[in-house]
């Protein structure tokens, strides 16, 4: 009952938070380009371990424009040497639960994790800790994962207790001489939880898919497809095709979900310059 009423509050707060931006967004002027990048702390859980998740998003405040902030002294954790996982490429708009980092079970309750991102000369931060208000389970993040974030075309409904996410295998690290384009590939497996609706509305997905994401690097990134077909009931092997517009060390994600819960896979890529 306790964590029932942990999460009801955490969702209910950030819910709150929601009708206070989409009301003030409205009375504002939206941006296209131009704005910052804002890091947020989404909640936490603990492990069966006894360690301790904290899961982390963003805000990028521009409706079109997509921002690389390099890991270091511009993006960084005040924790190990300041990569925890961290994005360095920032796509437009509000993402949630875009990593998590885990910290030790003797971890104090007041002790704040802090991420700091500095864009256009603003300098914003997240900073984590386990405040009971704070706590979450699969099941609110499930409830919590808006359409306009990488968890989108999830299948609606009542999140399913018994489902655990799709689990995920891939290509290892790769290398690719410009102008040349690289093929990827990620095997998803589930569980076969949330079972297809008989009669899908509004776009629901039927299983799982895949979605290819740029998470490091320095130019722009093409994925062609950049989401898979949703498939039930067997594992799900995908094809993407991507290319590069600069050199430079790259990270792309998979995301699998299979509706409701999801997993990544990453893949660092080193894009060599051409021969002239």
């Amino acid at each position: 009952m306790r964590r029932f009423l942990h999460g009801a509050a955490l969702f209910a707060a950030a819910l709150m938070v929601s009708v206070v931006v989409s009301s003030n967004a409205s009375a504002q002027i939206r941006y296209a380009r131009g704005q910052d990048v804002g890091p947020i702390y989404e909640g936490w859980e603990q492990n069966p371990n006894g360690t301790f998740t904290m899961y982390f998003g963003y805000l990028n405040r521009n409706t079109e424009e997509g921002i690389d902030i390099p890991i270091g002294p511009d993006n960084h954790f005040d924790l190990g040497n300041g990569d925890q996982g961290q994005p360095a490429h920032f796509y437009p708009g509000r993402k949630w639960w875009v990593f998590k980092v885990v910290v030790p079970k003797d971890w104090p309750e007041d002790k704040r994790l802090v991420w700091t991102l500095t864009t256009r000369g603003t300098t914003n931060q997240a900073k984590g800790w386990l405040q009971t208000e704070w706590e979450v389970d699969k099941l609110l993040i499930v409830k919590n994962s808006p359409r306009d974030s990488f968890l989108s075309g999830g299948a609606g409904g009542e999140p399913v207790a018994e489902n655990l996410p799709p689990s995920v295998t891939g290509s290892r690290a790769q290398t690719v001489t410009m102008p040349n384009s690289l093929t990827l590939t990620v095997t998803a497996t589930d569980d076969g939880l949330p079972k297809p609706t008989p009669d899908p509305k509004g776009g629901r997905q039927q299983g799982v898919r895949v979605r290819w994401i740029h998470y490091r690097g320095p130019g722009k990134v093409r994925f062609e497809p950049e989401v898979s077909p949703a498939v039930y009931g067997k594992p799900v092997t995908p094809e993407t095709t991507v290319s590069f517009s600069e050199p430079g060390v790259y990270r792309l994600r998979a995301i699998a979900l299979d509706g409701q819960l999801f997993s990544t896979y990453d893949i660092d890529v080193t894009v060599k310059p051409g021969n002239d």
